[in-house]
């Protein structure tokens, strides 16, 4: 038995990669927040990487010069890589779009009482004191307020879910845990991130998210 340690990092050798998985015939671990990983393997076994669904060859004890120092930089190579499609970012567009068609509710504020910029009691030099007179009207429209306060709430809501659904798509969670049919749109419903939690995430700490929720998914059937 040998006990590896090392750190794992993207392929320019300077930045570790969180989540990668560690594994041999026997025994797996992943790095942490720092790359960094430890794993014990059995004298004839060999090791691998893994970063989502992606694997690096394997590599027999007797291929390692530094057991506590087996550095790896994970490569995916050119035939490996998924299909891109070039397009524009419509997302961002639509959601410029839509916050300039909608401004008056995006940034609508429920009414309260605000000095007038244009009553002034004490001369040209005085001082304003005031009440704006077309606040403390809004005050008593309530139905007006209710309605304006929920129309904003929605488009809100509306911006969000679009946001969720332009990153956390059927295709990537697809290929990072291989379901599919309804056990994959199971998985997808159990997974969807809040848009708070969402908002936090990077792509790669996003496809993290997804694998530790599939182990509780697979733990819970």
């Amino acid at each position: 038995m040998r006990t590896i340690s090392g750190i794992v990092y993207d392929i320019s050798g300077r930045r570790p990669i969180e989540a990668v998985m560690v594994y041999s015939k026997f025994s797996r671990t992943q790095t942490d927040s720092l790359g960094r990983y430890l794993i014990t393997i059995q004298a004839k076994d060999s090791l691998a990487f893994s970063l989502f669904g992606k694997n690096t060859q394997k590599f027999g004890l007797d291929e390692i010069e530094d057991f506590s120092n087996f550095n790896i930089m994970i490569h995916v190579t050119g035939f490996d890589l998924p299909d891109v499609s070039v397009r524009n970012s419509y997302y961002k567009y639509d959601s410029i779009l839509n916050r300039m068609d909608y401004a008056k509710y995006f940034n609508y504020e429920p009414p309260g009482l605000k000095l007038s910029s244009q009553q002034n009691f004490f001369g040209n030099g005085g001082i304003t004191i005031g009440f704006d007179l077309d606040e403390v009207i809004n005050m008593f429209r309530f139905k007006r307020s209710r309605n304006l306060q929920f129309l904003q709430n929605r488009l809100v809501r509306q911006e969000q879910e679009k946001y969720i659904n332009y990153r956390f798509t059927k295709r990537f969670v697809q290929k990072l845990t291989k379901l599919d049919g309804p056990r994959l749109d199971v998985f997808m419903e159990y997974c969807k991130p809040s848009y708070p939690t969402l908002a936090l995430l990077n792509d790669l700490e996003l496809g993290y998210f997804i694998q530790q929720k599939l182990i509780q998914f697979k733990q819970g059937r």
